[in-house]
């Protein structure tokens, strides 16, 4: 998606690749939001789960907004994996890109974390396999995936604080470092308002392997609600926000409700110290771990892999 015409030349601060990601995120999310009603209004059910109110008070304010992280948040694993899996399957990629995409789940599943560095790999990856293929190309492409690879995946317990707000009258977005393409997807699954992600250059709908800005993470998520709020009419002080990873502690801090879902230790200790609501859908202890013993670690690993090579032989 190009870049937007709103978005005039201007002097900047020193976060200008974060100002950027997020007003352009904040505007392609508008642009799909019609898409995404039109589609609802057509019949489009939203995904199944449990849809009990949940034991916190839920404001029906018409300036009130929710946002939800989406990787570990809403999802279990990262939406730009299970992408990568789906783009394997129908030879976008050989089998060496594909065993370094199941490592890096691999390991995001076992740390339960964000590691910029692993997520930035992962997304100069996806751009040079999408450049030069056709947004709407990707756009059908997704829509299966989704169905193969996220559908079952969804946090019954996230998706039902999702529900309530809905069902307050009050508008519901994914934010995340997905591209907006998948998070547009994933929101008209879910029945959700919209989506803001990353925002990938194209011209002519063409993709040119470009970023706008930057990866819609840490500081670009809360720049990108701050702009779709404005844009909205949002009053932040009366919306939440919902993540599991302290990457997102500057969109959590922005709102007046904000919430730690499935959180990570950093995360858990911060929200702890400030006394924001806690929730944790996960089974056991996974991804809420102090440490993980080795062994483990590598069982994952290995595990990782030889699901990808697995694949590979089904394939063949």
């Amino acid at each position: 998606m190009a870049a937007l015409g709103w978005l005039t030349p201007r002097r900047r601060p020193a976060t200008a690749r974060s100002v950027l990601a997020g007003e352009a995120a904040a505007e392609a999310g508008l642009k799909s939001t019609q898409e995404s009603q039109d589609a609802l209004a057509a019949g489009a059910a939203p995904a199944g789960g449990d849809t009990r109110a949940p034991d916190f008070p839920v404001f029906g304010d018409a300036r009130a907004a929710a946002f939800f992280d989406l990787d570990n948040t809403v999802m279990q694993g990262a939406a730009i994996f299970h992408f990568g899996r789906g783009l394997y399957k129908r030879k976008f990629f050989q089998r060496r890109e594909l065993a370094r995409f199941a490592w890096q789940q691999a390991w995001f599943r076992m740390a339960g974390v964000e590691d910029p560095e692993h997520m930035q790999d992962a997304r100069d990856s996806a751009l040079s396999i999408v450049k030069g293929h056709r947004v709407s190309e990707l756009m059908s492409i997704g829509e299966e995936i989704y169905d193969e690879y996220m559908a079952d995946r969804i946090w019954p317990g996230t998706r039902a604080l999702a529900q309530a707000h809905l069902d307050a009258g009050q508008q519901v977005w994914l934010v995340t470092a997905a591209p907006v393409e998948t998070a547009t997807i994933i929101a008209r699954r879910l029945g959700l308002t919209g989506a803001l992600g990353t925002v990938a250059e194209s011209v002519d709908g063409v993709y040119t392997g470009k970023l706008v800005g930057e990866p819609l993470h840490g500081p670009a998520k809360a720049e990108a609600v701050r702009a779709l709020a404005a844009a909205e009419g949002f009053d932040l002080d009366r919306c939440a926000a919902y993540s599991d990873s302290h990457n997102d502690i500057p969109m959590l801090s922005l709102v007046g409700h904000p919430y730690a879902i499935n959180p990570d230790a950093k995360l858990r200790k911060h929200a702890r110290r400030l006394d924001w609501r806690l929730r944790d859908y996960r089974t056991g202890r996974k991804a809420a771990k102090v440490g993980i013993p080795a062994a483990a670690g590598v069982g994952a690993l290995a595990g990782g892999t030889a699901a990808a090579v697995a694949l590979h032989r089904r394939r063949r």
